[in-house]
């Protein structure tokens, strides 16, 4: 007898993009993914997700765009770089997750918005000082998500307040951040790619 997983795809009723390995991953690196796991074992994160990464990369090297842009494995990924560093074939996976994650914030998908606001209000507070700030990063993602979820957690920020933990700063209004040209530069990278 034969074990089946109720996880069973039929290819033919989706909307498939053959070409999304190789926009992800030049010279077909990622099609050389033998399946082996070592990306899951080795994830720290693997446990709350809903495809694992090996099933996602599987995915990715079918073409199933969608399905992999619409799971929240991409937004779980810690950028830890264990699955990169473990990969049996040296596939650049953490870059490769972070190039999905592009993806879905410029297709708009609104599944998991409060990750894709995480993810941009992190990457701003780092253009404009170089340095996380913490008070204004969390400014930033409350402000973008629920700002009425902030009320949960005053006792704590009070705490931190108190033992000198959280050192408030005020914002940087105007003018150009700190890597501004650094991100303007990869962005100009990136369109000549």
């Amino acid at each position: 007898m034969t074990a089946t997983t109720p996880e069973l795809i039929v290819l033919t009723d989706l909307k498939r993009n053959p070409a999304l390995p190789d926009q992800l991953v030049p010279d077909h690196k990622l099609r050389a993914c033998i399946q082996c796991g070592t990306c899951t074992a080795s994830c720290p994160s693997a446990a709350y997700m809903d495809i694992t990464p090996r099933q996602m990369w599987r995915m990715v090297n079918l073409g199933l765009e969608e399905e992999v842009l619409h799971s929240k494995t991409i937004w779980l990924c810690s950028i830890c770089y264990q699955c990169h560093a473990r990969c049996p074939r040296g596939i650049p996976l953490t870059e490769t997750i972070a190039k999905l994650k592009q993806m879905a914030i410029q297709k708009r998908y609104e599944k998991y918005k409060e990750s894709t606001q995480f993810y941009r209000a992190f990457s701003d507070v780092m253009r404009i000082y170089g340095r996380m700030r913490e008070v204004e990063f969390m400014a930033r993602y409350f402000l973008m998500t629920n700002p009425f979820t902030a009320l949960g957690f005053t006792n704590m920020a009070v705490t931190m307040l108190r033992r000198g933990k959280l050192k408030p700063e005020l914002p940087k209004l105007g003018g150009e951040g700190r890597l501004d040209k650094l991100f303007k530069r990869v962005a100009e990278l990136e369109a000549q790619q």
